[in-house]
């Protein structure tokens, strides 16, 4: 067990010593724990494939879940794709942002990044701390989420440590993120383009830089949808689920309350200890151990930004069961909706 370092570093300000730092370890090979605006990432050397070996350890990920590489700069999509199209610029003007890239990799790229296949994922983060370490390391950063694979992803510095102390080299606590859900990934390989796994860039503002996008069936399934060679991170392996078993409820938002009251009495009468994740409009409607809202069902991105951090909640209440509401898949409602989904494992209640 290795002792994990970790540095408070302003997020509009970052300290250079402290980047410097991070940098360091980056370039030595190791791992480094970083805020962006979606969630905090795991950063090792994206063309270090003993370094990214480092990251599917510190995880326990899957070597068959690619791993998506972030940039500073955009030439250096150059460097990492082939096969570039030509309207690239449509996309990448939405840099930096929540929008990540697929292309064909070039052979710089080392499979281990890719998690086995010919394409690679980029995407250039809306955060100044993570563009800093970017730039300060001199290399390309591959990053998946800054957790135990299969769990929540991490919106604060205290979610990694939680998860990863010990495992890792440094953590830069820069305070909670601002979205919440990963960033939304588009296979440009794809003919139509495709979105593979819905996130803070909404399908629907897409819709209208690429006419023919279209959404991957696995972004909208109710059931688990077997993927044998997965793409993009999210779409084949359990993820984001707390610990408690987790039911989601979906159907029509008059019946919702009653069967959601009526699943927490029968696990109430078993004896077990029953939470509620509730939006604002129907929390008072509940009885149950632990309720807890994700605010509006009319503001999608506010539940986004607080998805993870009350599924952990949850954990620390040592619930047992979770019985959350579903919510309109519209915006961000739709990443939203996708998560709680493989969270529960398609455990869901229509209604």
């Amino acid at each position: 067990m290795k002792r994990t370092i970790i540095l408070k570093v302003n997020s509009e300000r970052p300290e250079a010593d402290k980047i410097k730092a991070a940098a360091k370890i980056i370039r030595e090979g190791g791992l480094v724990a970083f805020p962006t605006e979606t969630v905090y990432g795991l950063g090792a050397d994206a063309l270090n494939p003993e370094a990214v070996r480092g990251i599917y350890a510190a995880k326990r990920r899957p070597l068959d879940n690619p791993i998506i590489v972030h940039i500073s700069d955009k030439r250096d999509l150059y460097k990492l794709a082939r096969e570039v199209p030509e309207n690239i610029d449509e996309l990448t003007r939405l840099w930096p942002g929540p929008l990540t890239i697929i292309l064909k990799a070039s052979e710089a790229v080392p499979r281990e990044t890719t998690g086995g296949l010919d394409t690679v994922a980029i995407r250039m983060p809306n955060h100044k701390v993570a563009l800093a370490l970017i730039r300060e390391s001199g290399v390309p950063i591959a990053a998946p989420s800054a957790n135990l694979a299969g769990r929540p992803s991490p919106t604060t510095a205290e979610h990694v440590k939680q998860d990863l102390n010990g495992r890792i080299d440094m953590i830069l606590d820069a305070g909670p993120t601002r979205i919440g859900v990963e960033s939304t990934v588009v296979d440009l390989t794809s003919k139509p383009p495709q979105i593979l796994r819905p996130g803070g860039f909404p399908f629907e503002d897409l819709k209208r830089i690429i006419k023919d996008l279209r959404l991957h069936p696995s972004v909208t399934a109710d059931r688990k949808v077997y993927i044998e060679r997965p793409p993009s991170p999210g779409m084949k392996h359990r993820h984001y689920a707390p610990k408690a078993k987790l039911i989601l409820v979906e159907g029509r938002m008059e019946a919702l309350a009653d069967k959601i009251q009526e699943l927490v009495d029968k696990y109430s009468c078993e004896g077990r200890r029953v939470g509620v994740l509730s939006t604002d409009e129907n929390k008072h409607l509940y009885r149950a151990d632990v309720v807890k809202s994700l605010g509006s069902r009319k503001d999608p991105a506010c539940m986004a930004k607080k998805l993870f951090g009350l599924l952990r909640e949850f954990d620390e209440e040592k619930v047992d069961v979770i019985i959350a509401e579903g919510v309109p898949m519209r915006h961000l409602g739709l990443a939203v909706m996708n998560r709680l989904r493989k969270a529960s494992g398609f455990n869901i209640v229509k209604v």
